[in-house]
């Protein structure tokens, strides 16, 4: 049974406030109105066993595609809100979908508003899907703001399954190349040593020998010990990515990345235009549309230079300025959306713009996908080559001095 923290006022007018345990909120406006006190605010306590079990498991994202899709097929063909979710979650056979379904079917009944209650279930809804949603109950427009989400839902979903796809060789081929490396130096050279000892002791064995049974040695004697720091790393960068600060840090660094800084940015960018055009073209007013496309691009510095442009728009500028400021943004993409302000057809444009990006940045991202194979090819060859010359460079100098 979840906690409530309630204020409330008695008799006298006094403020009183606590915490009681009940279904829903209805059961605890009635528990209060049974004491004689007034409620004044009522709302889940957010430390309570209940409150931590509705994070709950996380739910696909390209099953929650299908839930949105699907719920504003109902409401568009006529089916009021709490019927179409009771529809929903009869016919879901995820238990925690169902778990959640029914959550927010509750308290769409209690009088939350759709979007307030998928708030409840971050682990379910994307901020981009709460914030549309919101702006859709609020503009009146929900049925068109469920289907945008699932169709922003599916494109990521379907950019994701791509680019992993197309990483899986690369990665695959990374993996084998250090395991057999690694087993060369560690297992291999050493095998080698006592052959090259005539030569070390006359200091005549080669560098590049020299520098190799070196690296075996220390990985043999000290492996355990890198093998901690690696893991104890990961470990640490983990928990440190999970913080606003460490996301802050990550969106910064993959914008700086070579290459894949630029597929990283242009995507972010074309997010938060084709959110931004969708929302200005169902009539949000830019401010609100700016905070909700803010948290679609899907990047902390993103989102931080949008907010800025939005407060130079609150005070009468004009939003390419701003954008451009804030160098996150490319040349054409600023000067298509200052052409698009004077010429009133934001919303058209920035459609578009999302469209061009999306296909040229597909298009580099699959082009460095091909070159990665052959790169890694080359690079795993290379360090074996190496291994190799390393290993004959003393053989033919004892075999010439023979």
């Amino acid at each position: 049974m979840p906690d409530f923290a309630y204020t409330a006022r008695d008799n006298s007018g006094k403020k009183v406030s606590g915490t009681i345990s009940a279904l829903n909120r209805r059961e605890v406006l009635a528990s209060l109105g049974k004491q004689s006190l007034f409620p004044v605010d009522v709302k889940e306590a957010q430390g309570g066993a209940f409150a931590r079990q509705r994070k709950g498991a996380r739910i696909k994202a390209q099953l929650m595609a299908t839930v949105y899709a699907q719920l504003s097929d109902l409401l568009r063909s006529g089916v009021p809100l709490l019927r179409s979710l009771e529809v929903m979650k009869n016919q879901s056979s995820v238990p925690a979908l169902k778990q959640v379904l029914e959550e927010i079917h509750a308290a769409v009944e209690e009088g939350t508003s759709l979007g307030d209650a998928m708030a409840a279930h971050p682990r379910a809804f994307s901020e981009m899907a709460i914030s549309m949603v919101r702006a859709g109950g609020e503009g009146g427009f929900l049925e068109d703001a469920l289907s945008r989400v699932a169709m922003f839902t599916e494109q990521q979903q379907d950019l994701k399954g791509r680019t992993t796809g197309a990483l899986a060789y690369p990665v695959f081929l990374g993996v084998v190349g250090v395991a057999v490396v690694t087993g060369l130096i560690v297992f291999f050279v050493p095998q080698f040593e006592g052959l090259f000892e005539r030569l070390r002791a006359r200091g005549e064995l080669p560098a590049l020998t020299e520098g190799l049974l070196g690296l075996s040695h220390a990985i043999g004697s000290w492996g355990w010990l890198l093998a901690i720091i690696l893991i104890g790393g990961g470990i640490f960068l983990k928990n440190k990515l999970q913080t606003e600060a460490g996301r802050i840090w990550s969106d910064r660094v993959k914008f700086k990345i070579p290459i894949v800084g630029n597929i990283f940015q242009n995507l972010a960018v074309a997010r938060f235009c084709r959110v931004l055009g969708t929302l200005l073209h169902n009539g949000v007013p830019i401010l609100r549309s700016l905070e909700i496309s803010s948290w679609a691009a899907g990047n902390k510095v993103l989102a931080g230079a949008i907010t800025a442009a939005a407060e130079n728009i609150s005070a009468g500028q004009s939003l390419a300025k701003p954008l451009e400021a804030s160098g996150y943004f490319p040349t054409e993409v600023v000067e298509m959306i200052a052409v698009a302000e004077e010429s009133n057809t934001l919303e058209t444009v920035l459609t578009n713009v999302a469209d061009s990006l999306e296909k040229r940045t597909f298009r580099r991202l699959e082009l460095f996908v091909r070159l990665l194979e052959p790169m890694m090819l080359l690079l795993l060859a290379s360090v074996v080559l190496c291994v190799v010359i390393a290993l004959l460079m003393p053989v033919l100098k004892m075999s010439t001095t023979m």
